[in-house]
């Protein structure tokens, strides 16, 4: 089975699709002024835009690895997700606390996902 790498450079890829799985590479968010609420929504819709490109959904959600700055903001984050992901499809999930790569980004999300059959 082929590879497919998109929207790469010379580190790292966005996307890449593999035996009809999307595998994302984690997303931050684009406006680090936002609370944990607004950082995580825009993550999300970063996440929506990169399923579209690979041509899938939130729909197919197998998994997700969310990393937040502060466990006392971990409600936020997750409010923002409870009205994100699908009703009755929520995937696989792991969240933790940890430093992120700039101090100002407070959540970082990585997702897997499955293209629809064929």
């Amino acid at each position: 089975m082929s590879i497919s790498y998109q929207d790469s450079n010379a580190r790292m890829s966005q996307i890449t699709v593999h035996n009809g799985t999307v595998y994302l590479a984690g997303q931050v968010p684009g406006d680090a002024s936002a609370d944990m609420h607004g950082q995580t929504e825009q993550v999300l819709a970063r996440i929506d835009e990169l399923l579209a490109k690979a041509g899938t959904s939130k729909d197919r959600l197998l998994s997700a690895q969310i990393w937040v700055t502060s466990m006392d903001e971990f409600d936020q984050m997750n409010r923002a997700w409870d009205a994100w992901v699908t009703p009755g499809r929520p995937p696989v999930r792991a969240a933790v606390e940890a430093k992120l790569a700039k101090p100002e980004w407070k959540v970082e999300i990585m997702v897997i996902a499955a293209l629809p059959e064929a």
